[in-house]
């Protein structure tokens, strides 16, 4: 029976990144970490629902495991560059998924003047080693452009990334190195592929600015959740042309930064894996470099899905169920959270989930269902893009759970309010101990954030 839950619920399949996860001989959802074990079904009783369960230990596997694949792909291929690693803070900024990315040698990438203040924090701390390297993205405020310059004065390896002409003028000055962001002209099939970018510099406008004083980073970001391979290599292509034309007047450019982009397989279907994207990746800059004859790149990538969204998961319990009038599901069944507030991409661009039970996975009566929020608005649902979630039947008197995976990227950050729900519980669950970092909110913790 545990056999057909794992293959029923697609578990302990790195494919589908649910080697993290098993049914126990209970038909109860449990995470691996190691010689310990976390068995859902427990921390609920114990802790209650909502919930979101956070897992370090993912995080610092899947970071090991980029690296050491770039590292590996480079040494194969007697690629002269070397590999950077920068997390995108706005991925997640939780205390736990930046600190296990920091302790396991990742550098970080900043998108605003609070996201530097927590480097600057950590570097009060004592929490990074002086070979820290810092990306800064993003509009440049000026309490922005004011951290950066501290944080250089006081020595953190810091590269802001030019995006705009007005900070093209503002780093004149700048001591350290910069980078500066081109906005190819190339488009590829991605979930979030965009007709307009607003950020950078236009490919024609970067080879008119000539020489750019401390230039070591050409930088790009094609989009988000890339669905082929041939998506991450194709603007490496066409950035390498740009790269080699910028080379004659920025001798001292040396580094190209591939941006974010790797998808993760949230539905469990057929993917491309981390082995194939990174071994591609490193043999297309090495093809490019010999076709240019020009100094083959150090090469940075922000994967931060990639690294983050396996390590948390959302559970909730069924409350109540209701037939479907019109529609391909049987039931709706409605949650004791909300996927507005809690799971907002799920609204917001209409993401999908891969969602198992987190008990009763061995039942035999299974049906297909919908699944709706506990806010009064009609748009708080999952219908699975107009499919099916199938979850077991809901039987008199036994409460029955869910767990949705892979919801450790954006959805923290991007949380809300609606209808004053409170936010769930999050616990961490590392080295065989479980934390509470959030505690379940009260009516009057939610009122005092309005006012009341």
């Amino acid at each position: 029976m545990k056999r057909n839950s794992r293959r029923l619920w697609k578990l302990a399949k790195e494919e589908c990144n649910t080697q993290y996860y098993d049914a126990s001989p209970k038909g109860e959802l449990i995470a691996k970490e190691g010689h310990y074990q976390y068995n859902i079904r427990d921390l609920i009783r114990r802790y209650g629902s909502p919930l979101e369960i956070v897992f370090p230990h993912i995080v610092e596997q899947r970071v090991r495991h980029l690296t050491g694949l770039f590292d590996a792909y480079i040494k194969l291929n007697d690629y002269k560059g070397r590999f950077f690693y920068h997390y995108p803070m706005k991925v997640n900024q939780g205390k736990e998924v930046v600190l296990s990315l920091v302790s396991e040698g990742a550098n970080l990438e900043t998108s605003s003047a609070n996201e530097l203040w927590i480097v600057k924090r950590l570097a009060e701390q004592g929490k990074v080693t002086p070979r820290l390297r810092i990306l800064c993205n993003g509009p440049k405020t000026l309490k922005y452009l004011n951290l950066i310059d501290e944080l250089d004065r006081k020595g953190v390896i810091v590269t802001p990334m030019i995006e705009e002409a007005h900070e093209l003028d503002y780093f004149r000055r700048y001591k350290g190195e910069v980078g500066v962001r081109v906005n190819l002209n190339i488009k590829i099939d991605s979930h979030w592929d965009k007709k307009f970018n607003r950020f950078g510099f236009q490919e024609e406008e970067l080879l008119e600015l000539g020489k750019i004083r401390n230039l070591g980073v050409l930088s790009y970001h094609i989009s988000s959740q890339i669905e082929r391979v041939e998506g991450l290599t194709a603007p490496i292509r066409r950035a390498f042309q740009l790269y080699a034309k910028m080379r004659t007047l920025n001798p001292q450019l040396d580094t190209i930064n591939i941006g974010g982009g790797a998808g993760v397989p949230y539905e469990k279907r057929r993917f491309y894996t981390a082995k194939a994207a990174v071994g591609l990746i490193v043999k297309t800059f090495k093809k490019m470099a010999r076709e240019l004859n020009v100094r083959e790149p150090n090469i940075i990538c922000e994967w931060g899905r990639y690294v983050v969204a396996p390590a948390q998961m959302t559970v909730f319990q069924v409350l109540s169920e209701k037939t479907v009038t019109n529609g391909h599901s049987k039931k709706w069944y409605t949650v004791d959270g909300s996927f507005i507030t809690d799971l907002p991409d799920t609204w917001g661009i209409h993401q999908k989930w891969h969602i198992v039970p987190a008990n009763n996975m061995d039942s035999r009566r299974l049906q297909k269902v919908w699944l709706a929020g506990s806010t009064c608005d009609s748009d708080d649902k999952y219908t699975a893009g107009g499919g099916h979630i199938l979850l077991p039947k809901l039987e008199p008197g036994d409460e029955q759970y869910i767990a949705v995976l892979d919801t450790g990227a954006y959805q923290d950050s991007l949380a809300n309010r609606h209808c004053l729900l409170s936010r769930p519980v999050k616990l961490i669950a590392q080295n065989g101990d479980v934390t509470v970092v959030r505690k379940r909110e009260s009516p009057e913790d939610v009122g005092r954030k309005f006012g009341w």
